[in-house]
């Protein structure tokens, strides 16, 4: 059955400018890292990017090895595209990326120009599209010229199968550095995207301050800190969390000291009126600097939860003082060994 979306999906939507460009995203963003690919239930996946376009989402985030299987992400947001969104291309923002590992041999990792090109070229042929919005380097790279790099998302816009350009997990210095390449090229660094969250405080050191005087967006993934942040573990590990599965969840996140914290903070939540997830997205939008929330949702009932974080955005200074004694540092950073190695 075709979509026919919700009529009022504007009414009341909220969106944030990126940085000093002309782009508007909304202060939530849906990801299709997990729960959207081959081993998913389809129709569920097709469920949740409804509802969140029904809901003023207008910016779908993928990747090239998104699924699993790799590719199948793609590939199914590809036909939901068609099934769905046909006659809405242009209200969508659609953003790949390539860095991580895609297919076998030398020439699928990295950020060489080969790759890059090659696997946009496969992203737009499994959404089929002509172009995505936003093309991201998906990570640094210590073996690649960041001149090479960034001279591949230059052909990427140059081609017109990529509008603006990304970078993903970059050290504020390489940022610097990508953007005056980007620059100096005629094609301006649109978005930066790290993780960052409540026990993941990395951004807060230099990187937004650097984006800031760059003129460059900011949406931040994992900010539920890969669902730590959540009431999935305040009463153990359930049986279908990323705990038990080991997919992108290393089990001393769950230590003694990260969920003493998360109890503290679901307290806080609790005299908000707030889950901790949503108090959680609400939390890393508190910074002006930070355009978006980058979420993950495995049904339609998580999407909304999460979405009705922006029913209560902002904060006293008392409760932020609260949460400062319990948003530490949880070695939950995933990312940093690759930006440290590309620095």
């Amino acid at each position: 059955m075709t979509c026919i979306p919700n009529e009022k999906r504007y009414d009341g939507a909220l969106f944030n400018r990126c940085g000093r460009s002309g782009i508007v995203l909304p202060p939530i963003s849906l990801g299709l890292w997990q729960n959207f690919g081959g081993v998913n239930v389809f129709e569920t996946g097709r469920a949740v990017i409804r509802r969140a376009f029904d809901r003023g989402v207008t910016h779908f985030d993928l990747a090239n090895n998104y699924g699993p299987p790799y590719g199948s992400a793609e590939e199914n947001f590809g036909e939901i595209l068609r099934k769905d969104f046909a006659g809405h291309r242009n209200e969508l923002l659609i953003s790949t990326k390539a860095g991580w590992d895609m297919w076998p041999g030398p020439y699928g990792v990295g950020g060489s120009r080969k790759y890059m090109l090659a696997s946009l070229d496969e992203s737009l042929a499994r959404m089929g599209l002509e172009y995505v919005d936003i093309f991201y380097s998906h990570r640094p790279t210590a073996d690649v010229p960041l001149e090479e790099t960034m001279g591949a998302l230059v052909q990427a816009v140059r081609q017109g199968k990529a509008l603006y350009v990304g970078i993903s997990s970059y050290s504020p210095e390489r940022t610097r550095e990508a953007a005056r390449i980007l620059k100096s090229e005629g094609v301006p660094l649109l978005i930066h995207q790290p993780s960052y969250s409540m026990l993941n405080r990395w951004v807060e050191k230099d990187l937004l301050g650097t984006l800031e005087e760059l003129g460059v967006g900011c949406i931040a993934f994992s900010p539920l800190a890969q669902g730590l942040l959540t009431d999935k573990y305040l009463n153990g590990v359930p049986a279908e969390s990323r705990a038990k599965s080991g997919v992108w969840f290393n089990n001393e996140f769950l230590s003694a000291e990260n969920l003493k914290r998360v109890k503290a903070l679901n307290e806080i939540a609790k005299g908000r009126g707030q889950s901790l997830a949503q108090m959680a997205i609400a939390w890393v939008l508190r910074d002006k600097r930070v355009t978006s929330a980058l979420i993950g949702a495995h049904s339609v009932e998580q999407l909304n939860n999460s979405l009705d974080a922006t029913k209560k955005l902002q904060f006293t200074d008392a409760e932020l003082t609260e949460i400062d004694r319990y948003a530490e540092d949880g070695a939950v950073d995933l990312w940093k060994g690759a930006r440290e190695e590309a620095a």
